[in-house]
C-alpha cells in the first residue's frame, strides 16, 4: 500500500498557501520589494562598477513594480474579480519589471561601452566577443596556451575562453560591426527571451482532458509558469546577470524550453533544446544526461540523445580539428584549474572553504563532488524521472549541491537551481489530479505493506 507522507503534503501545502496568498499579489509584493532592496543595496556596496550601475537603474524599476502592486492589492480589496488585478495583470507588471531592471540598465551600458566607458560590462562580454572575432578569423574561438603564454601577465585570464564552442556565436555581430547593439548581452537577451517565449507557447499548447477541474488546474498551470518566468527574468540574480554579463542566462533559458517540452511529450525537441544549451556551456550537460534518462522511460531515449549528444558534438567539431590542444586548454585545463592563470571564481562555498582551507582539500571537495554524482545516478538507475516534473526537480537540486561543492564557483551560477526548481511546478500537465501530481514529483512518498 502506498502511504502519503504528511510532512511532505504540510510542506506543499504551506508553499501553495504562500504563492497563493491574494491572487499570487503578495508574493509578487515580496519579490518586488526585496528585489528593490538588494538593488539599491548593490548600487552603494558593490565593488564591481557594472554592478553599481545595474544596481542605481534596477532599483527603480523594482521600486515601480512594487508601487504597481500595491495599487493592484488595494484594488483587489474593493473589487476581488478586477481584471486589473488577475493573471494576466500580473504578466503585464513581470513584463514591465523586467524590461526596467534587466533590459534598460542592459542597453545603456551597452551605449555607454560603445560610447567609450571601460566599467561598463563584465569580463565575460569581451571573452566572448574576442572568441566570436578569433571564430570568425581563424575557424576556433580559442587561443592555444603558447599564445595564451606570450600575453602580458595581466592578460592572461581575458586570453581563456572557458565555454562551448557555440558560446562564441554571440560575439560574432561585435566582430562584425562595433556599435551598441552588437554587444553580446543584448544577443544573450534576445536568445533568453526568444527561448522562454517559445517555453511559455508549448507549455500553453500542453493537452488536457474536458472540465471544470481541468480548467482550474491550467488556472494553477499558468499561475505556476508566471512564477517560472519571473524566477528566470525578474529576480535579481538573473536581472544582475544578463544586464552586466550574460552568458548563463541564454543556457538557463534553453533547458527551461527542453523541460517544456519534455512536458509537452515532445522528446526530440526537448533533446534539440538542451543540445543547443550544450553547446554553449557545460551546465548544460547534466540537465541533458536526466533528460536523457527521462526518454529512456518513454521508450524516447534515441530522440532525446540525437540532440542532446549529436548537437555539442557537432559545435565541437570544427574546433578540435582547427586546433585540438587550444580546445583543451580552455575547456578542460581551465575549468580544472591547471591552466596558466586560475579561475577568479571563488565564492565561499563549502566546496571552496574545504579546497582553500584543509590539507588536501581540493582532492577532498572533488571527491564529494563524484559521491554527489554517484548518488545522482544510482538515483537515476533505482527511480529514473517518468515526468518532466521529477526531471526538473533532479536536476535543481542536482546541480544545487554541484554548486555547493564544486572547488572554484560563484554565486550567479545559483541562478540555474533557482530557476529549475521554480520551473518544475509549471510543468505539471493541466488534468493531472493531485495524487498523479505529487506522484510526479517523486517525493514524499514511502511504500509500506
Amino acid at each position: 500500500m502506498i502511504v502519503d507522507d504528511p510532512t511532505a503534503h504540510r510542506s506543499r501545502w504551506h508553499w501553495r498557501t504562500l504563492d497563493n496568498a491574494a491572487g499570487g499579489l503578495a508574493l509578487d509584493l515580496g519579490l518586488y520589494a526585496v528585489s528593490a532592496t538588494f538593488a539599491a543595496i548593490t548600487a552603494v556596496t558593490s565593488t564591481l562598477l557594472p554592478h553599481r550601475a545595474w544596481g542605481a537603474v534596477a532599483a527603480v524599476g523594482y521600486l515601480l513594480a512594487t508601487l504597481t502592486v500595491i495599487v493592484q492589492l488595494l484594488l483587489r480589496r474593493r473589487s476581488p474579480t478586477s481584471r486589473l488585478t488577475g493573471l494576466p495583470a500580473r504578466w503585464a507588471v513581470t513584463g514591465l519589471a523586467w524590461a526596467t531592471t534587466t533590459l534598460l540598465p542592459l542597453a545603456w551600458q551597452s551605449i555607454d561601452r560603445a560610447g567609450g566607458r571601460t566599467d561598463r560590462a563584465q569580463e565575460e562580454v569581451l571573452v566572448v566577443e574576442q572568441a566570436g572575432s578569433r571564430l570568425l578569423e581563424h575557424g576556433t574561438p580559442y587561443l592555444g596556451r603558447d599564445a595564451i603564454a606570450a600575453l602580458p601577465p595581466g592578460e592572461q585570464l581575458m586570453g581563456y575562453t572557458p565555454y562551448q564552442p557555440g558560446m562564441a556565436m554571440f560575439g560574432l555581430p561585435r566582430a562584425l560591426l562595433d556599435t551598441w547593439w552588437t554587444d553580446s548581452r543584448v544577443w544573450f537577451a534576445v536568445g533568453t527571451a526568444l527561448a522562454l517565449a517559445l517555453a511559455v507557447a508549448a507549455l500553453r499548447r500542453t493537452p488536457a482532458t474536458a472540465g471544470q477541474a481541468t480548467t482550474a488546474a491550467t488556472h494553477r498551470r499558468d499561475a505556476a509558469l508566471l512564477r517560472g518566468v519571473q524566477a528566470a527574468t525578474v529576480l535579481p540574480i538573473c536581472a544582475l546577470t544578463l544586464a552586466t554579463g550574460g552568458d548563463d542566462l541564454p543556457v538557463l533559458a534553453l533547458c527551461l524550453l527542453a523541460l517544456a517540452f519534455a512536458a509537452a511529450d515532445r522528446p526530440g525537441r526537448a533533446g534539440l533544446a538542451v543540445g543547443l544549451a550544450g553547446a554553449l556551456k557545460l551546465f548544460a550537460w547534466p540537465v541533458a544526461l536526466v533528460l536523457i534518462v527521462w526518454g529512456l522511460t518513454r521508450r524516447a531515449g534515441t530522440r532525446v540523445a540525437v540532440g542532446a549528444i549529436g548537437l555539442p558534438i557537432a559545435a565541437l567539431l570544427p574546433a578540435l580539428l582547427v586546433d585540438r590542444d587550444a580546445l583543451t586548454e580552455n575547456v578542460l585545463r581551465f575549468p580544472l584549474g591547471h591552466g596558466l592563470v586560475t579561475s577568479p571564481a571563488q565564492s565561499p562555498f563549502p566546496g571552496y572553504l574545504i579546497a582553500s582551507a584543509l590539507p588536501a582539500g581540493r582532492l577532498i571537495a572533488a571527491g564529494l563532488l563524484v559521491a554527489v554524482g554517484v548518488a545522482i545516478a544510482v538515483r537515476l538507475a533505482r527511480r529514473p524521472p517518468r515526468t518532466a516534473v521529477a526531471t526538473a526537480l533532479i536536476c535543481g537540486y542536482g546541480l544545487l549541491a554541484a554548486i555547493a561543492l564544486m572547488p572554484s564557483t560563484r554565486f550567479g551560477y545559483l541562478l540555474y537551481p533557482l530557476a529549475l526548481l521554480t520551473w518544475a511546478p509549471a510543468l505539471h500537465r493541466p488534468g493531472d489530479t493531485p495524487t498523479a501530481a505529487a506522484a510526479d514529483e517523486g517525493s514524499g512518498r514511502t511504500t509500506s505493506a
